[in-house]
């Protein structure tokens, strides 16, 4: 049982001053929720608990831990969350205006505020034409076991009654999880992605990827152009940047420096900080991670029955007055695509690496795998075995017990911050805009953010094989180039000082770290961007949508309705005689006869793609030019023209594409139809 006593928790109530309950259904019996709040600073969080007398003790275990369970409390969990967390918002009378829904564990929301609309007289498709103006839907990793996917058994046997009140049959239900790749399943992503009009990545790399993953929802639609964006994560300040920074900020810059942080010409003054000043802080923020991981060792060594000669040797570099020595963390949740131990593919070198007298280096790993996740502890145990070899006892150190407090003194304390995901596989890796906010510079495969932060001053970046290189070249390649950086640009970098004991180029490498992610990463620049690009768009989306009891919506679910169901017969083909060559300042007329059916030429756009190809044929657009509707031809068609003047001299390429068009639409490609001349 948690003791809510010792939690900064009280119960949430209504006006009355009465606990608030909520009730979610399932399989033959009633859940009852409790609501709990939390203050944080001027924010309300809300917190659901099943741990009630009420219910069953299985029941009550549901929202007691996260990753316990098998798929049925998987299921239930989401449950909860989706359609408990909207009954809970409507107990607490909160209206939101926009809904985030960050992946696919809370997307059953999606249903709820449906059967809410449904239950008030509208239809279905109606209905979710009017949510999803409203929702926005994150995805955050390309990771498959991020990507919930159920039975369909599992889900008629937990919706079979729900079912009826959003007016579906069960079939039509389930096509809103199924996918491609997963006939069989119903998929939380691909119901969220069906429920929300507003979709993004959590960096530019992996919008790209993401765009790839789920184009099967736009299906007609160049993956650049579908209508998933990116937002890239940032980090908040405050919590993790080293109280002994905001210090010396305080002192230097003053209070306002708080205010600045989407300021990137402000944090041009990290250069008016002393060199001998800035390095002195960086060392002391090692020195006391030193003397933490010095504690925690001994703790482990003395559990592990190790004797007093092994504990001598496995702290021997970990002394908090001698803290001049070359310190590489790797902290974060150990899964295969991260590659923990890219590092060991060559053990000698990397020893003697290690093992260099005049210029030692310290490897400190932690963290945790999922419970779930047999590879990924397995990669725990390979690096606790390097730890304890001859050669890598006191150099290679292998942390227990990784928490927020050790996390926290990592990405301030060491040196370097390593990162070597398999690319595109680290959709964002927030830990490295952690270390260089604090002065942390960061070593990475250019994946996630590294791919927007490094500028070739900050860090240092490995470069990065897609998948279309064979699995062990890529890793023997990305490997082999990251012991070359450490040993012929790292390690002598570090070690390269002047006449006052410091490094003057690693400094100048630090600072450029700091001064590039403090502006860049940080959670203020993140929510702004969420505000401008797509709360303040989804809500205003969402009223255009609802006003005069859901008009909007009504006319948006019948247009697309005839478009899917007519959109097969659309077909295109050029009737004009286009020159060989134009000079510059001339027009020339494109003519194209479009069969719309019974489409209008206001059901649709043609549009004219001006570019050029790139190195790899792809071709690229640069300019687009709208048809107009010219009368009808003999043949039923609709005649197009264009009286195009060419924007550019030298050889262009243009291509020709007709898409459905309507005001209402939230993103011009959302229908995912297109046809191509």
């Amino acid at each position: 049982t948690t003791e809510f006593d010792q939690l900064p928790l009280t119960p949430a109530c209504n006006e009355s001053g009465e606990e608030l309950h909520v009730v979610v259904d399932f399989p033959g019996r009633p859940v009852q929720l409790k609501l709990w709040q939390a203050r944080v600073g001027h924010i309300k969080l809300y917190l659901l608990d099943s741990d009630l007398p009420a219910n069953s003790d299985a029941d009550r275990a549901i929202t007691y831990q996260l990753y316990g369970g098998d798929i049925n409390t998987r299921i239930q969990q989401e449950i909860v969350l989706g359609i408990g967390g909207v009954r809970a918002l409507r107990a607490l009378g909160l209206e939101p205006t926009a809904w985030h829904i960050n992946e696919g564990h809370a997307a059953f929301q999606i249903l709820e505020r449906c059967r809410e609309l449904v239950g008030a007289g509208l239809d279905f498709a109606s209905a979710i034409e009017q949510v999803a103006a409203g929702t926005v839907f994150t995805t955050h990793t390309p990771v498959p076991a991020g990507h919930d996917i159920f039975d369909h058994s599992l889900i008629s046997s937990y919706f079979g009654d729900y079912v009826e009140q959003l007016g579906l049959s069960m079939e039509a239900f389930l096509n809103l999880g199924t996918s491609p790749s997963n006939q069989g399943g119903f998929n939380q992503t691909v119901l969220a992605l069906h429920g929300s009009r507003f979709h993004n990545g959590v960096s530019k790399i992996h919008g790209e990827v993401a765009s790839q993953m789920e184009g099967y929802v736009w299906p007609q639609i160049p993956y650049r152009e579908n209508p998933m964006r990116h937002v890239t994560n940032g980090v908040h300040v405050q919590t993790f940047l080293a109280y002994e920074w905001s210090n010396l900020y305080d002192m230097r810059f003053g209070m306002e420096w708080r205010n600045e942080l989407l300021n990137e010409d402000y944090w041009e003054r990290i250069e008016e900080i002393p060199d001998h000043s800035f390095w002195s802080l960086r060392q002391s923020l090692k020195s006391e991670l030193l003397n933490q991981v010095r504690r925690r060792v001994v703790l482990q060594c003395r559990r592990n029955r190790c004797g007093e000669a092994h504990i001598d040797r496995a702290t021997r570099l970990l002394s908090p007055h001698e803290s001049d020595i070359l310190t590489i963390g790797f902290a974060r949740r150990f899964a295969t695509y991260k590659r923990a131990t890219l590092l060991f593919s060559d053990p000698e070198r990397l020893a003697r690496l290690l093992n260099d007298p005049k210029r030692p280096m310290l490897l400190i790993f932690a963290g945790k795998a999922h419970p779930s996740d047999l590879p990924g502890q397995q990669l725990i145990q390979v690096i606790h075995e390097f730890s304890r070899r001859p050669e890598f006892i006191g150099k290679i150190l292998l942390l227990e017990g990784y928490d927020l407090s050790l996390a926290r003194r990592l990405v301030s304390g060491v040196d370097v911050w390593l990162n070597t995901p398999e690319y595109p596989m680290e959709a964002s890796g927030t830990s490295g805009q952690k270390a260089g906010l604090n002065g942390v510079i960061n070593l990475s495969v250019l994946d996630g953010w590294w791919g927007e932060g490094y500028n070739g001053e900050n860090g240092w970046a490995i470069t990065s094989h897609d998948k279309h290189y064979d699995a062990a070249f890529r890793n023997q390649e990305e490997a082999n180039e990251l012991l070359d950086i450490l040993e012929h640009q790292v390690i002598p970098l570090y070690y390269d000082r002047n006449g006052h004991g410091f490094s003057e180029g690693w400094v100048r490498m630090s600072k450029h770290s700091m001064k590039s992610a403090l502006p860049q990463f940080n959670s203020q620049r993140m929510v702004m961007d969420y505000i401008k690009g797509f709360y303040g768009p989804a809500a205003e989306q969402g009223r255009k949508l609802a006003k005069n009891r859901s008009r909007g919506a009504k006319e948006l679910a019948s247009w697309k309705n005839r478009i899917y169901q007519l959109w097969s017969s659309v077909s295109l083909r050029r009737i004009d005689h286009s020159p060989q060559a134009v000079k510059a300042g001339e027009h020339f007329l494109i003519e194209v006869a479009a069969q719309l059916g019974e489409l209008t030429p206001d059901d649709v756009r043609l549009e004219c793609l001006i570019g050029k190809e790139d190195e790899h044929q792809e071709f690229i657009a640069t300019e687009y030019f709208g048809f107009t509707a010219d009368g009808q031809l003999d043949t039923g068609e609709t005649r197009f023209v264009l009286d195009l003047d060419p924007p550019l001299p030298g050889l262009q390429h243009f291509q020709i594409r007709i898409y459905p068009c309507h005001p209402l639409l939230s993103h011009r490609f959302e229908t995912g139809c297109m046809i191509w001349v």
